[in-house]
């Protein structure tokens, strides 16, 4: 029988507890959610400023709407491309002191388009390479195996190990090379040794890119992520990719570099040129979520929440994996254990998702908590005790 293999696939997936699934929300309010009538706090959300449902970024959609409609009509290059879309990325670049910035759909669409416009072709000579962190988004690594570089990993945040692969022989003089990392890992929540990942590449005269999903919104002074924090330039990080899903509250994602790497985007990058544009009222909520005054007390109240997180669950005795962003996992090591700890926290009206093996490497499934600037300290308090009743005190009556 044609594809029988979807059926054993599933089944497999299932026994093994990895099984994937969806819950529908019914309606969300500040930090709650409802899914089948029941209420919970969410700590499984992006949403770090707590501004997806926020007053200025709602206002803006409905004015954005009025303006340009629903829908682009178009891609890019056709008539899809507004002064909606050119506002936002004049202003990105500016904020960020790039050349040009680059709309995209999604960050995945972004990271595709980047890796293979850039490793479109073989080279009879040469054989370029990506050297990228272990822990690089699926989305990255994807579109680098699907390229014709040459596709090599380094230990997470292992910068000997970097050191060692850009040392690696090269099959020629002119081979390229560019070394890729995410600025906040998304599952664990840790932070990439920029400075001295910049320094290695510089001195391979390799192409640096930075994945700053889920530091961009959240992460400096004025929300530009690990580029301001670190106060890195576009000659030491050629490559910026970030997302608008997360922190500011809308969706889309954004490529920024020179100007010759965006036009060489504009005209190679498959994902942007074959693909419907963003809504321009979607570019304009952004723009409007982007300039906002709102985000800067946010995000000083999203530090203050996560301070807050570290210190109770320290006091609670409760082992957390070293990140001091918003993303706060719980390493619990076995893809049951997860579920079960996830469904009893539910029972106590917290949702937090587990995430399991494919999505994080073989047992080191977990807990991942999401802290947002959308919670009260009461909710925090929740938090911890309902981390503190399901994982502690089962620990002693296993004992």
């Amino acid at each position: 029988m044609a594809f029988d293999f979807i059926t054993s696939a599933l089944d497999k997936r299932r026994s093994e507890g990895l099984l994937r699934s969806r819950h529908t929300v019914d309606s969300a309010t500040g930090p709650l959610i409802e899914i089948a009538g029941q209420h919970y706090i969410n700590f499984s959300s992006n949403d770090y400023l707590a501004m997806r449902r926020s007053s200025v970024v709602a206002q803006a959609w409905v004015d954005g709407i009025s303006e340009y409609g629903g829908g682009s009509g178009a891609s890019p290059l056709v008539t899809g491309y507004t002064n909606a879309h050119q506002a936002l990325e004049e202003y990105l670049a500016s904020e960020l002191k790039r050349d040009k910035v680059l709309l995209f759909n999604s960050g995945f669409a972004a990271n595709q388009a980047v890796c293979q416009a850039l490793f479109r072709q073989s080279h009879e000579k040469k054989k370029d390479r990506i050297i990228a962190d272990k822990l690089m988004h699926a989305s990255f690594i994807e579109g680098a195996q699907a390229s014709s570089a040459e596709l090599t990993r380094f230990k997470h945040n292992d910068i000997e190990h970097l050191q060692m692969l850009l040392n690696a022989p090269k099959t020629t003089q002119g081979q390229n090379t560019l070394v890729a990392t995410e600025g906040v890992f998304s599952m664990d929540g840790d932070q990439a040794p920029l400075s001295e990942i910049v320094a290695m590449s510089n001195q391979a005269k390799a192409w640096l890119m930075v994945d700053d999903a889920h530091g961009f919104g959240a992460l400096g002074i004025h929300g530009r992520g690990v580029i301001e924090t670190d106060n890195l330039s576009q000659q030491q990080v050629p490559i910026l990719m970030a997302t608008f899903g997360k922190a500011i509250g809308t969706a889309g994602a954004f490529v920024a570099g020179s100007h010759d790497f965006i036009d060489y985007l504009i005209n190679f990058g498959k994902h942007y040129i074959y693909s419907t544009a963003m809504p321009a009222a979607q570019a304009y909520a952004t723009l409007v979520s982007l300039q906002a005054k709102l985000s800067a007390e946010r995000r000083t109240i999203l530090a203050q929440r996560i301070e807050q997180f570290k210190s109770l669950a320290n006091k609670a005795g409760l082992a957390l994996m070293p990140s001091n962003t918003a993303i706060q996992p719980v390493l619990i090591g076995d893809a049951q254990k997860a579920l079960a700890a996830s469904e009893k926290l539910k029972a106590l009206g917290l949702w937090v998702t587990a995430i399991r093996y494919p999505t994080v490497p073989k047992h080191t499934d977990r807990l991942r908590i999401t802290l947002t600037a959308g919670h009260d300290t009461r909710d925090i308090e929740a938090l911890v005790d309902g981390l503190q009743i399901v994982l502690l005190d089962d620990q002693q009556a296993v004992k």
